[in-house]
């Protein structure tokens, strides 16, 4: 089982989708395993985007994610980087099929609703960013009865 995190926007909660992308996530068969509704604090940012620091978006990156409120969330499940990527589209809405949630909802590359981690590696480095290790849940039953 991998976990993978995904943060729902300030356009995403604005929008009031939050509940449309959890609902898909989990129709797939993912698990939750950590979920809140922050404002995102600016070093926190910082820390997410570090690896875009020196691209001129940068700024604009900051700026929108600690616009308004966010969800940071993780989820579990099997291939669950890739089967997020998949559900999310493309980063551009605009160029995103019909069916995933940036081509449902989304129609640009600066608003796109998602972030979702790129990697394996990536998913534990901002998971480790976004939550402490006891904010993780475990759900023995899941498991147990009802795994996909």
């Amino acid at each position: 089982m991998e976990r993978t995190l995904l943060i729902l926007k300030p356009d995403c909660v604005a929008r009031g989708l939050c509940g449309e992308v959890l609902a898909r996530l989990e129709r797939k068969g993912l698990r939750l395993v950590a979920l809140k509704l922050l404002n995102v604090p600016r070093a926190l940012a910082e820390k997410h985007y570090a690896e875009h620091r020196d691209k001129p978006f940068f700024g604009e990156l900051l700026e929108f994610i600690t616009a308004g409120a966010a969800v940071p969330l993780v989820v579990e499940g099997r291939n669950a980087v890739a089967v997020c990527r998949k559900l999310l589209g493309k980063t551009d809405g605009a160029e995103s099929e019909p069916g995933t949630i940036r081509g449902d909802f989304g129609n640009s590359r600066s608003f796109n609703l998602v972030h979702g981690s790129d990697s394996l590696a990536s998913a534990e480095r901002e998971i480790a960013l976004w939550f402490k290790p006891e904010e993780l849940v475990e759900n023995k039953l899941f498991e147990t009865k009802f795994a996909v």
